[in-house]
This record gives C-alpha cells, sequence and structure tokens, in this order.
C-alpha cells in the first residue's frame, strides 16, 4: 500500500525540485562533493512537511539534507521553540540543523522586518554552511494573498507576479509547494502525524496577511464562489511571464537610450512604451544605490515625470539618497 495521496504529493514536488538542484550542481565544475539542501522550518505545518519530504527524498538521491529554524525572538518562550523544532528536524535524520536567532528591527513595518531578519538569517546560514539550496514552503495559498496584497498596493505587474518557484542569489531560494494548497499540506501532517506548531501571529487581525487570510480571502470565495485561490496563483504566473519580458525588453532598450557617455537621454526615453520606459528608470536608480526593497512604483512615477511631464520641476529625492533631476536633456542619476 503506497502513501496517503497527499504524501505522495509533497513528496514528488520536493523529488522534482532535488532533480533541479541536482542538474544544476552537474553543471558546477567547481565541486564533486555531494550537494547539501538546507530546509527553512518554522515548526508550522507546510514547513514540517517539506522537511519531512526532503528528509524521505534524499535517501534514494546523492543529496545531503539539513535544515535551519529561525528564532526572531517576537514571542514568549521563542528560543525554546527554536530548539524543540531543532530537534524535530534532526529526528527525522536531517543534518546539519541549525537554529538562528535574529534582532528584528523596524523598518518597513514588523512583517517586512522579520522577513529581512529571516531570510538575512538563511543567507549566512547557506553561506555558512555550503548549501546548494535552501527549501521554502510557501503553498498556493501564501501566493494568492502575496498577489493580493500587491493588488491592494498598486505595486504593478511584477508585484502581482508573487513568489518564484526559484529566486535569490543563483537560485538559492526554491519552493516546491507553491502548486499545492494548504490544506493537501495539512492532510499531509495528519497522515504522518508530524507534531505542528501553529503560529499565533498567523491569526492575529495586528497583521496585514493574517487579516487577508482569515476575513479578505473567505469573503472573495463567499462572492465570487470557490476557486479564487487557484485563479490568483494562475494570475501569478501569467504577470511573471509578461513581467519577465518587459524585462528582457528593458534590459535590451537601456544601451540604446544612453548617449556615448553612457548618460540617458531623456528625448529617446520618451519614445520607449511606458512600461519599459519605466523599467529601464527602475534599473537605472537602482545601478545608483537605490536599494531595492524600498523602491515604490510611486518613486519611479516621479521620475518618469522628468521625461514625460517636463516643467522644470526639481531634483527627485529617492531612497538610499540618490537623486534624479533633468540637466540638458539628459537624466542625471546619482547618490548625493
Amino acid at each position: 500500500m503506497g502513501p496517503h495521496p497527499a504524501v505522495a504529493a509533497i513528496r514528488l514536488a520536493v523529488r522534482r525540485v532535488l532533480h533541479d538542484v541536482l542538474t544544476d550542481h552537474t553543471t558546477d565544475h567547481t565541486t564533486t562533493d555531494e550537494p547539501l539542501v538546507l530546509v527553512a522550518c518554522s515548526g508550522g505545518a507546510d514547513s514540517m512537511a517539506l522537511a519531512s519530504a526532503l528528509a524521505f527524498e534524499t535517501r534514494k538521491l546523492p543529496v545531503r539534507a539539513g535544515g535551519i529554524t529561525v528564532d526572531h525572538g517576537l514571542q514568549d518562550g521563542s528560543d525554546t521553540r527554536a530548539t524543540e523544532v531543532a530537534g524535530r528536524m534532526t529526528a527525522l535524520g536531517l543534518t546539519p540543523v541549525e537554529a538562528v536567532t535574529v534582532t528584528v528591527g523596524r523598518e518597513g513595518g514588523p512583517e517586512a522586518a522579520a522577513r529581512d531578519a529571516r531570510y538575512a538569517a538563511l543567507d549566512a546560514a547557506a553561506e555558512r554552511h555550503g548549501a546548494a539550496a535552501i527549501l521554502l514552503g510557501h503553498t498556493r495559498d501564501d501566493q494568492a494573498e502575496t498577489v493580493l496584497l500587491g493588488l491592494a498596493r498598486g505595486s504593478g505587474i511584477r508585484s502581482l507576479s508573487g513568489m518564484a518557484a526559484v529566486s535569490g542569489a543563483a537560485g538559492r531560494y526554491r519552493r516546491p509547494f507553491l502548486q499545492l494548497d494548504r490544506q493537501t499540506i495539512r492532510k499531509a501532517c495528519i497522515a504522518q502525524e508530524l507534531a505542528v506548531w501553529d503560529d499565533p501571529h498567523n491569526s492575529d487581525p495586528a497583521y496585514t496577511r493574517s487579516r487577508l487570510r482569515h476575513e479578505g480571502l473567505p469573503a472573495l470565495e463567499k462572492a465570487l464562489g470557490k476557486g479564487v485561490v487557484e485563479a490568483l496563483a494562475r494570475t501569478a504566473q501569467l504577470s511573471r511571464d509578461d513581467a519577465d519580458a518587459l524585462d528582457t525588453w528593458a534590459a535590451d532598450a537601456e544601451t540604446a537610450v544612453r548617449d556615448e557617455a553612457g548618460a540617458l537621454e531623456c528625448a529617446k526615453l520618451f519614445g520607449l512604451p511606458p512600461a519599459v520606459r519605466r523599467r529601464v528608470l527602475r534599473r537605472a536608480v537602482i545601478a545608483e544605490g537605490a536599494p531595492a526593497g524600498s523602491l515604490f512604483a510611486r518613486h519611479i512615477e516621479e521620475v518618469d515625470r522628468l521625461i514625460t511631464g517636463w516643467r522644470g520641476q526639481g531634483a527627485i529625492n529617492l531612497p538610499g539618497r540618490v537623486e534624479a533631476r533633468r540637466q540638458g536633456g539628459r537624466l542625471v542619476i546619482r547618490q548625493g
């Protein structure tokens, strides 16, 4: 008798990602060691199911499997819980296993600050252990929430594309569960009798994503019928395909709109389609030192008005102490 259908589904998803990691690894001629894949595990259902599937699949593949849990220090007893989660991963057969404590700042709000601290810790762990990849337990439901949050912020098509299946430096982050719903993951945990921890922050209405999960999406499904999550996830993929194509177009166009000295020419920028022009501007601003995570659509719209609505306005101040001004028919962007 085979495994429970939900268990089979999560194992298949992880197996496919591990084969991709192995393919990438065999083309890297700098090492002959078996690649190490880490799972980022909070102890919740999604990440525990992921840890279990990783442990199971790597028994049959030339891949080493380890785990990282991050203690954000935002709740009483979080250090004890991190130790327990690390113990559960060790019991699954993962090694190395590490519990990392981080300090969460305030920039961008509590959710963004926690996310930034978490990813910084995961990046550091990957470097420390020489990991080829880190697996994240984001599901199709998480993808739908991300799309809705992007839509609410008015952040454009790139934001609507949600989370990529592969992201980060050299494709470090892999998300095997983006095509699986949260219910399937829960069923897999129950079938395997995995102990899971439900983070109270996930049901705390103080957090935007929590309100969206427990109030917003159910209201949409009640008004529009079932299938909203699947439709939003499909929107994410279509948006990502479009955004990737536009990004490629912008990268090719950037050289054509610069003069011999490398300065951006306003007249040539004006001739580009708006979606391409704004991507060229965003690339140029980031290249001069503006943090990508702090650069919003409204910033680029202000810079774009130097091209399309020029009335002698002054410099535009941007994140990272970068400024943009129009000068002699050129767009000058520099860190001041």
